[in-house]
């Protein structure tokens, strides 16, 4: 009878008869394998994509090495995607034996990868259709975001062999002529230490960087710096001429520390770190952005219903350091949602930290005291009305002892002020009792300041410069149209834009705007009386036109003090356009219907806030006419010339439309 030994030992020499069986079967048919291989990825890059994928000339090298030579991938009636000469590679047996792709080892030399657009024609274009049929398949089926992204990162990094060396690989674009190549000289990876020289060359320069670090894909780590082996900063390519976007940064640092999932949430953390960072774009400033150091410790986290940047994350900007929270989630809607919080520091240190050329006009502005900041955003894409809007800022001793170029105290001076339209500075305007047109608060009738306020800003002494419902419309709006069709500007904000800041729609002029208004109206630099009588001395009433003054002479031939309801009416109404104030009369001088129904209704919403009193409705038995200057600008019909008199106004008409 036999012992358990003996059992053992014979279930060890079945084992190894059948392994051995099962080696020695794959050695003899495995060439029959790969070209069977190769056979059915062609086939489906013919059948799926419209592409022929060739290989030349395929062989086993010892027992898991693959060579292949002269690997090109073409689509139909499109330029190359990918040409190899040589491509050596060896796969982990073990894993291939339990249907897990792990490669070894890698050795590439001379080739391409190029993306081609000629015209609306892209090489690439089939793979795209592919992806997106694919995802219309599969739209009924939730996606589980943590298993998604934990198995294509596994996958990504099963192909990252733990031994590689390439040489002369060539990543190219081509966007109609908008061209750039990133060319791997040399590429090495051995004893998980990372080593390459590339070459960058565009239509505009040409850079030969370095990338080196750490680099262990089987513990899923590195830690990579990128810099420039000549001198100068490093600048990206294709994204200048393709985008109008310049940028350049010194070097970058990247770490990766952990991926892992655990009950079922996916974690990626790490920290990357940027140094002297430009960025140039006409939609951002009209001139550099500069970030001295930027430095972000991340965590990014998934479950099966949301993509999210976890609150423990930090973001450095100089000596600001905050703490973001962004997520998407989709358990039961689809909600987004974003969190800021700027822990407690020194406001000096927030104003030296500000990116240069973001923030302009407060350079050379110096403050006394601290702060903290928060900020919590959540918008319900199936509920947008439920929008969620909460900035907090927490003072602790905070004053500004010195302004910068943008000098706040201004207004409660006499200043000169001069508007620019379209880059061009336009004629001064004195404001002050220089100007014989200057007119004080007390002078403006009150008919005036009611509908201006009405139509321009009715909370205004009552607000600190912010009106949280109109900016919570706003955000709703741009977000609903994809973008920024609505603004939510006070008088205080029009008030700042127009004498300290330009007309320029970028992120700057923005940025600098909110700022600037909340310490005018948040440090009692200037009253609201004050900032509402300066505010109706420069704005525009029309063609060269600044000032209720020159306003109220311009269309009436009247002092402000001596409107009436119906001129104070017009008035209002064309603020948002003055320069197109013309177009609201028909060839007969008189108001079109628009116009006129626009005017009602802006009566009826002050009668209903109990502004106007019954007897002012007298107005609307009255005649309305432009009896100033502002007439000639009016397209009128001309009448039979026998009919005209002497002083028609046919002869005052210097232009038509």
């Amino acid at each position: 009878m036999r012992t358990n030994k003996q059992k053992l030992l014979l279930a060890a020499k079945i084992l190894l008869a059948v392994l051995l069986l099962v080696v020695g079967g794959f050695i003899f048919f495995r060439d029959s394998l790969l070209n069977q291989a190769l056979d059915k990825v062609s086939t489906k890059m013919t059948q799926q994509y419209n592409s022929n994928f060739t290989v030349k000339k395929a062989s086993f090298d010892g027992l898991n090495g693959i060579d292949l030579y002269d690997v090109v991938l073409a689509p139909k009636n499109a330029d190359t995607l990918l040409n190899i000469k040589k491509l050596k590679t060896s796969i982990s047996f073990w894993n291939l034996f339990i249907g897990n792709i792990q490669l070894q080892s890698l050795e590439l030399q001379e080739g391409y990868i190029q993306l081609v657009k000629k015209g609306k024609v892209k090489n690439f274009d089939a793979f795209l259709k592919k992806d997106e049929e694919l995802n219309l398949e599969n739209s009924d089926s939730k996606t589980d975001y943590a298993a998604t992204a934990y198995r294509m990162i596994s996958r990504l990094l099963n192909l990252v062999p733990t031994d590689m060396s390439i040489e002369k690989l060539a990543f190219k674009i081509d966007d109609n002529g908008k061209k750039a190549i990133i060319d791997i000289e040399k590429l090495t990876l051995d004893n998980q230490e990372l080593n390459s020289l590339i070459t960058v060359e565009t239509g505009t320069f040409k850079q030969h960087l370095s990338m080196k670090g750490l680099a262990d894909p089987r513990n899923r780590k590195a830690d990579i710096r990128i810099f420039n082996k000549d001198t100068g900063a490093i600048r990206l390519p294709y994204v200048d001429e393709r985008y109008n976007l310049k940028s350049s940064f010194d070097s970058i640092h990247l770490n990766v520390d952990n991926i892992e999932k655990t009950m079922g949430e996916f974690h990626l953390d790490g920290f990357a770190t940027i140094t002297n960072l430009h960025v140039n774009h006409p939609k951002i400033a009209n001139k550099d952005v500069v970030i001295k150091k930027a430095r972000f410790d991340y965590r990014f986290l998934l479950g099966s219903d949301f993509i999210s940047i976890d609150k423990s994350s930090t973001l450095q900007l100089n000596k600001i350091k905050l703490n973001p929270y962004m997520a998407y989630e989709t358990e039961s809607d689809t909600i987004y949602k974003l969190q800021v919080s700027i822990p407690k520091m020194k406001a000096q240190d927030f104003i030296v930290s500000l990116p240069d050329g973001l923030f302009t006009n407060f350079q050379g502005m110096e403050a006394q005291g601290n702060f903290e900041y928060n900020l919590d955003f959540k918008f319900n894409k199936n509920k947008p009305y439920q929008l969620v809007f909460d900035s907090k800022l927490n003072k602790e001793n905070l004053r500004i002892t010195k302004y910068g170029k943008a000098n706040l105290t201004k207004l409660n001076g006499e200043f000169v002020y001069r508007a620019i339209i379209k880059n061009v500075l336009q004629r001064p305007i004195q404001v002050g009792t220089e100007n014989p047109d200057y007119t004080p608060l007390d002078q403006i009738s009150p008919y005036l300041q009611k509908c201006v306020l009405t139509t321009e800003d009715p909370s205004f002494f009552h607000h600190r410069g912010f009106i949280n419902e109109a900016f919570k419309q706003s955000i709703i709006k741009n977000i609903r149209t994809k973008k920024f069709a609505r603004g939510a500007s006070t008088i205080s904000m029009q008030l700042v834009k127009n004498v300290f800041l330009t007309r320029e729609k970028t992120l700057s002029r923005k940025l600098e705007e909110i700022l600037l208004v909340y310490i005018l109206e948040n440090n009692r630099v200037v009253s609201k009386e004050r900032m509402l009588e300066v505010y109706f001395n420069i704005i525009e009433w029309g063609p060269d036109v600044y000032g209720i003054g020159e306003a109220s002479r311009f269309y009436f031939q009247k002092t402000p003090a001596e409107l009436d309801l119906n001129e104070c009416l017009y008035l209002a109404r064309i603020i948002p356009s003055p320069r197109k104030f013309m177009y609201q009369f028909n060839d007969e001088g008189n108001l079109k219907d628009y116009a006129a129904k626009q005017q009602l209704y802006l009566t009826n919403l002050m009668n209903r806030r109990g502004l106007l009193a019954p007897e002012d409705s007298i107005y609307k038995s009255k005649p309305f006419f432009i009896t100033g200057q502002a007439k000639s600008f009016i397209k009128l019909r001309v009448p039979d010339s026998t009919q005209i008199p002497v002083d028609s106004l046919a002869t005052e008409l210097p232009f038509e439309f």
